[in-house]
């Protein structure tokens, strides 16, 4: 019970912590009726640190409830699969360290921007969808930037 209780607690605060860092800084993209933001470190470090479960429902809840409290609901189901995906495939590579946590980060900015840039195409076209790439893009590579210097440092400390 008491790991149960343990896991259901760290995906809460996890994803309260994803939904605050996407939160603090919005850029709004009216092409698209969306916004850029760096949520995108919290939703690759709840992986990280934590594996590919924790890491979908942070980086799917977190991030989608983000979407919802500010203004942005249309986006959340979206949200929801998207960054939960990319949480989950940082998290399977969550008890990895160096190169493969690195391109694990890699892989999860890639499938974030890629899966954004389809439903945007779907929603606001080709030009909504290319009007945005530039923004996404700079979300996945500060996400995995910060999220490799800092997880690397978490870990040492947990270590």
């Amino acid at each position: 019970m008491e790991s149960k209780a343990k896991f259901v607690a760290l995906s809460g605060i996890m994803a309260a912590l994803t939904a605050v860092a996407t939160m603090i800084i919005q850029i709004p993209t009216p092409q698209t009726r969306g916004y850029i933001n760096l949520g995108d470190t919290m939703v690759m470090l709840s992986g990280m640190l934590f594996g590919p479960v924790v890491g979908f429902l942070a980086g799917g809840i977190g991030s989608a409830a983000a979407d919802m409290l500010s203004g942005y609901a249309h986006w959340a189901p979206f949200t929801l699969i998207i960054k939960g995906t990319e949480g989950a495939v940082v998290g399977l590579a969550y008890k990895r360290s160096g190169v493969l946590l690195l391109v694990a980060t890699m892989m999860a900015g890639f499938i974030m921007v890629a899966g954004y840039f389809a439903v945007e195409v779907v929603l606001y076209g080709f030009g909504g969808a290319l009007a945005e790439l530039p923004g996404n893009t700079f979300q996945a590579i500060s996400g995995i930037v910060f999220a490799n210097i800092v997880g690397r440092i978490i870990k040492k400390l947990i270590e």
